[in-house]
């Protein structure tokens, strides 16, 4: 009996990466510290991993993806989440599943710094991280990061 399943995700050819600690590609997206782990090119479009590292009050507002699961695990640090009327602390071993569609936001409390592993699915939102870490440091023009954010199915609400 042959057992072989075939799916558009395992025809994809991909290669096994090591991605050594302080390595991967560093953006400043709006002031949220990122470095891409892994991107749809490792992964053959499955997901993007993204390490967040940042200051307390950093943070996204409301926000929905129309296209991507998140999963945020915090390493180091204290995030605080919110999500359906819910706000949760979660802290350095916590992990959060937010599904597309669903409206969350999130920051950096506590005292230090947060460092978080971020497993998105499935990838293409590190173009978008790209295009907004190219805007013109100081206050954003907002009119433009909710642009580039729709153009990727994102929304603030």
């Amino acid at each position: 009996m042959n057992h072989n399943i075939t799916s558009d995700a395992a025809s994809v050819e991909t290669n096994p990466k090591i991605q050594l600690a302080g390595e991967g590609q560093k953006l400043n997206v709006l002031g949220d510290n990122q470095t891409i782990k892994l991107s749809g090119k490792d992964t053959g479009g499955l997901f993007t991993i993204v390490e967040n590292y940042n200051d307390p009050g950093v943070g996204i507002p409301m926000h929905v993806h129309d296209n991507e699961d998140e999963i945020f695990f915090i390493l180091e640090g204290e995030m605080e989440f919110e999500t359906q009327g819910e706000t949760s602390i979660l802290k350095a071993g916590d992990m959060i599943f937010l599904p597309r569609r669903i409206p969350h936001a999130f920051r950096v409390v506590g005292t230090q710094k947060a460092r978080a592993s971020v497993t998105i699915i499935p990838s293409g939102i590190e173009e978008m991280f790209e295009a907004l870490s190219e805007l013109p440091p100081g206050q954003p023009d907002l009119e433009k990061v909710s642009d580039i954010c729709q153009s990727y199915g994102i929304s603030f609400v």
